[in-house]
């Protein structure tokens, strides 16, 4: 095998026409002949190049819309054939097949077709084919042929071409050969993806993940593992969408906890006021509406200041100048907002490691989406869990009902339990977390540790009682007995929301009752795991 290949024929066939002008130039400095289709060959003949159709070499015109057109053994005998072996050379002498060198080809735009919301019939007239197939050819014989699938890649060709004098090397063409197969099967990812929503089938007997490459990181969660960041091509506002304007590289776990300060944060309406999100290791650590986002950022902050430091910012309006100004008196890894005031900006330009991120808008919480987990062997796939409330949607299962002070609080603290690892217990008292209990093996003790932090708060804060004292509480699922909920009780909660469903409900309305508590079932469980 020869490492280098010559570059004497290309085929030029795009959607995305950026930079295609400049390379087609470059190519024909370089002697290339050049092949192209349609559009692209109309545009590069008006700029006064020398093109030659397709249809030409075919001796097939294009026909049914464009549906047929590359589709031909002299196309794919030509990207397919084995210039090193004779009865390869033997054939193309035979039906006079010439060898294609180079494909140039971006597929037809049908994710940007379905993100516009086209319908059924415009989606399918936008599924590509004679791309994907050319492609695919051409990859598999990367040995003599290069295949080039997106703009970002012709400066690197051509750039390679000057250094090789006209050719390409193998491993220049293995890379993109490897791009050229992830582009394909993207591609189809996406196809079928939008299939299966199309006939509202949410588990196809095959399911296809694909995504771009955003990001190579550092590290993964500890420096030992290798990961990078990818983008799935949906437009929800979020880390993935989000515009860094200042700070150190985001790493891996900076991605992951702004995602879960964000999705949070997302919950609160501005038109419902200003609202602020402090997450800790994926979980939050003080959650708080406000008069103004420095409030709800005080109150959340009050929550547990220990975890705060080196925590994660989310906020749900811009970030203004008095905000940004305390939460610059802590160690912060990331802030992300729906915009900046310019005097925020000059107060965290101060904070050079500081990631301020700033998104398009807040993430839509209602929207479908999926949510993958791998396991060992396989995927675990399931919908968002978009799952709300509404006053209207509880049950009053205990003597005493809560006050409307009360209501409004544990539906803001189950709106909190919602993001909270599983056991989830979350104390909140007038629009704030006063404690959070995340992540324990059994739901009393993650009900005991928020209660605990409350009281640690009370210490360092110098109040009189620990916050919990006339709070409310959420738990994420049932309590299985009363131990938690009396736990709770001793702590200072007046009011409790729980889903309901345990084999001991009847026994922990009792308590529940004997305690003077006001207790709401939700029938909605917010598992978090």
């Amino acid at each position: 095998m020869t490492d280098l290949a010559p570059l004497r024929r290309a085929l030029l066939s795009v959607s995305d026409k950026t930079g295609l002008l400049d390379l087609a130039r470059a190519l024909a400095d370089h002697g290339v002949e050049l092949l192209s289709t349609g559009g692209s060959a109309q545009m590069l003949r008006d700029e006064g190049l020398e093109v030659r159709d397709v249809s030409d070499l075919t001796g097939f015109p294009e026909m049914m819309d464009g549906r047929v057109k590359t589709l031909h053994p002299k196309v794919h005998g030509g990207l397919l054939a084995l210039r090193d072996k004779d009865s390869h050379v033997a054939a193309m002498d035979d039906h006079g097949i010439l060898p294609i060198d180079l494909l140039v080809v971006n597929l037809y735009p049908f994710e940007a077709t379905v993100a516009a919301g086209a319908d059924y019939d415009t989606a399918i007239e936008n599924i590509d084919i004679g791309g994907p197939a050319m492609i695919r050819a051409a990859a598999k014989n990367h040995v003599h042929v290069a295949v080039v699938t997106d703009p970002e890649d012709y400066d690197a060709l051509l750039a390679e071409m000057a250094s090789h004098d006209s050719q390409t090397s193998y491993a220049f063409r293995q890379k993109l050969a490897l791009t050229a197969y992830s582009r394909t099967a993207a591609y189809d990812a996406a196809v079928s993806g939008w299939m299966a929503r199309a006939l509202d089938a949410p588990a196809p007997r095959r399911r296809a993940f694909a995504g771009t490459l955003a990001q190579t990181l550092r590290y993964g969660e500890n420096p030992h593992q290798a990961a990078a960041f990818y983008t799935d091509g949906s437009d929800r506002a979020g880390v993935a969408t989000a515009t860094q304007l200042q700070g150190k590289e985001l790493s891996y776990n900076n991605i992951n906890d702004t995602d879960a300060a964000f999705e949070l944060v997302s919950e609160f309406l501005p038109a419902d006021g200003p609202a602020c999100v402090i997450v800790k290791h994926a979980n939050p650590c003080g959650v708080a509406r406000g008069a103004t986002l420095r409030e709800a950022y005080g109150r959340a902050f009050d929550c547990d200041r220990t975890s705060a430091f080196g925590g994660i910012v989310a906020l749900n309006a811009p970030l203004d100048g008095e905000t940004a100004q305390a939460i610059a008196e802590i160690f912060t890894e990331v802030v992300i907002a729906p915009g900046v005031h310019h005097d925020a900006r000059d107060i965290f330009a101060k904070k050079k490691n500081l990631r301020l991120l700033i998104s398009p808008g807040l993430a839509n919480m209602a929207a479908p989406s999926l949510t993958y987990r791998q396991v060992s062997g396989g995927m675990l796939v399931q919908d968002k869990d978009t799952g709300r409330l509404s006053p209207d949607a509880l049950k009053v299962v205990t003597r005493k009902a809560p006050t409307e002070r009360e209501m409004a609080d544990l539906l803001f603290a189950w709106t909190v339990a919602k993001h909270v690892k599983s056991n989830a217990i979350v104390y909140a008292k007038d629009g704030a977390t006063v404690g959070v209990g995340a992540g324990q093996m059994s739901r009393v003790d993650s009900t005991r540790i928020a209660a605990r932090k409350a009281a640690d708060m009370a210490e360092a804060l110098g109040l009189p009682a620990p916050p919990t004292e006339g709070s409310v509480v959420a738990s994420d699922a049932f309590f299985p007995f009363a131990d938690g909920l009396l736990t709770a009780a001793e702590a200072g909660a007046t009011a409790v929301i729980q889903p309901g469903g345990s084999v001991r409900d009847d026994e922990v309305i009792a308590a529940a009752d004997e305690a003077g508590l006001a207790m709401v079932f939700t029938g909605m469980r917010h598992f978090r795991h």
